[in-house]
């Protein structure tokens, strides 16, 4: 995908930012979108809160992050699981981008089928013009 289509599509976001708990200290608690990296890594989305969400992703565990999972197993070796510490690491050497929307289903779709980021492995299905599939 060109550059100028990427920047378009993200173009409501907030600019990168680091992917520490300040960063996620001041996202807002609102529905949204999450992106991670100037090369889009994953795309997530919330109904109930940016900052929470951050924060499970960085601070929690492998059940309550679809992220922080597939970081420990882009990170794990041979009979050694990556740790907690070991993911947060990874994931803080990203940034972050999010954008408040009232439709962050939706949002979330159209950004994983134009972008295809390498941590969200379930990609939908483009709908045709109708807007069924």
């Amino acid at each position: 995908m060109p550059d100028t289509a990427r920047d378009d599509l993200l173009a409501g976001f907030t600019a990168p930012q680091p992917y520490a708990m300040e960063t996620v200290a001041g996202a807002p608690r609102a529905p949204g979108v999450v992106l991670d990296g100037g090369m889009v890594i994953y795309v997530g989305r919330t109904r109930r809160g940016l900052r929470d969400r951050l924060r499970q992703h960085l601070t929690g565990n492998r059940g309550s992050s679809v992220l922080h999972d597939q970081v420990g197993q882009l990170l794990d070796t041979a009979g050694n699981g990556a740790s907690a510490a070991d993911i947060a690491g990874w994931l803080g050497r990203c940034e972050v981008r999010w954008q408040e929307t009232d439709n962050p289903e939706g949002t979330k779709e159209a950004l994983v089928l134009a972008l295809k980021p390498r941590f969200n492995r379930q990609v939908p299905k483009p709908r045709d013009a109708d807007g069924g599939e």
